[in-house]
């Protein structure tokens, strides 16, 4: 690391310690409330889809969820000379809790990186936007992957960070299945005695054909109208209902960049969500980073929460000469929440085209 360049590292982190109350911040020390909040609000800005969601800071690792969806009536008229009115919960008492896991964001910086970037004003925002930039997309990639928690994850085995947290989509699997259609995991490939035809149990075949014998579906909009279903009834009309696509479901050419006006650096790297100029089945179609490329979710995108626990933001910053690199020690307890399990249908292991034949 060059002379200037230790003096603004140095800079850096006596910038960190002083926002925390701390003196050294080579020593794990509990992030500030007030940091905390406003990394929260950086890591939402820094992304165009975690801008669409809900970050939620709660108190207690284990609750009942935050967000309430509106399954019942509660209109209602009583004769009070007899009886007393009873209110009714809007909501649905049987959904499930959340429990906040802790989870590492370590990264870090080499040497001449640093040198690099030390000419620049904004030295200090480039070290806390890379960082910030690489927790974001874990966040979204473990939301859409995520199937377990290991005591010591692998990411070499799990790329996709299955096994760091479970995600929205695997709360769906597990606590709705009733909301979900096919497996996520396919199966060994079987051959019909009478047909002589190949097929995939678990998949679901989408393309023209005839439906039962060489597809399951002549296309997506049949899909998707079939999965709206999965919905429970007082959210199957909704207006914000969104489908999220996978890559290989729909070609590129149909989604386009969206997001406000602006040509900044850090405005285009937030630009990560695609919408469709042809809708699915009635519903805008969405694609965002990390979701599988043969699936479908139907929901609302403000049903999808990351529960932060509060005072769980642990953080440590050490110069590790022997590498050549600054090192960047986080940790906080998360929670991959679907507010609402009426309101969110998974579909997967879709094929687009017909059923092998033999």
């Amino acid at each position: 690391m060059l002379n200037g360049t230790r003096t603004k590292y140095d800079q850096y982190t006596q910038q960190i310690g002083k926002l925390n109350g701390v003196t050294d911040p080579s020593r794990t020390f509990t992030v500030a409330p007030a940091v905390a909040q406003t990394l929260r609000a950086k890591l939402q800005a820094s992304s165009d889809f975690l801008s669409r969601i809900n970050i939620i800071p709660v108190v207690a690792q284990e609750g009942d969820k935050v967000g309430v969806g509106v399954k019942g009536t509660i209109a209602s008229r009583t004769d009070t000379r007899t009886k007393d009115r009873a209110p009714r919960y809007p909501g649905d008492l049987t959904e499930s809790t959340y429990r906040c896991e802790k989870t590492d964001f370590d990264t870090l910086i080499r040497y001449e990186t640093l040198d690099a970037w030390a000419h620049q004003p904004n030295f200090q925002p480039l070290i806390r936007d890379a960082i910030v930039n690489a927790k974001a997309m874990d966040i979204i990639t473990i939301g859409f992957n995520g199937v377990s928690v290991a005591l010591t994850t692998d990411p070499v085995a799990n790329p996709l960070l299955q096994d760091v947290n479970k995600g929205w989509l695997q709360h769906i699997r597990e606590d709705s299945p009733e909301r979900h259609m096919a497996g996520a995991a396919l199966k060994k490939e079987v051959r019909d005695a009478t047909t002589g035809r190949v097929t995939t149990p678990g998949a679901i075949y989408v393309g023209p054909g005839t439906v039962g014998t060489e597809v399951d579906y002549v296309n997506l909009d049949a899909l998707v109208f079939d999965g709206i279903e999965l919905l429970h009834e007082n959210y199957r009309e909704d207006t914000d209902l969104v489908v999220i696509v996978g890559r290989e479901l729909v070609h590129d050419k149909y989604f386009k960049i969206v997001n406000a006006a602006g040509d900044r650096a850090t405005e285009q790297l937030a630009r990560d969500v695609l919408l469709s100029d042809k809708k699915i089945g009635g519903l805008q179609a969405v694609r965002v980073p990390k979701f599988p490329k043969n699936a479908l979710l139907i929901t609302t995108l403000a049903n999808l929460s990351v529960y932060e626990q509060i005072g769980t933001e642990r953080r440590k910053i050490e110069d590790n000469a022997k590498r050549d690199q600054i090192e960047n020690y986080e940790s906080v307890n998360h929670a991959y929440v679907v507010e609402d399990s009426g309101k969110a249908a998974l579909i997967e292991a879709i094929v687009m085209g017909k059923k092998p034949a033999a």
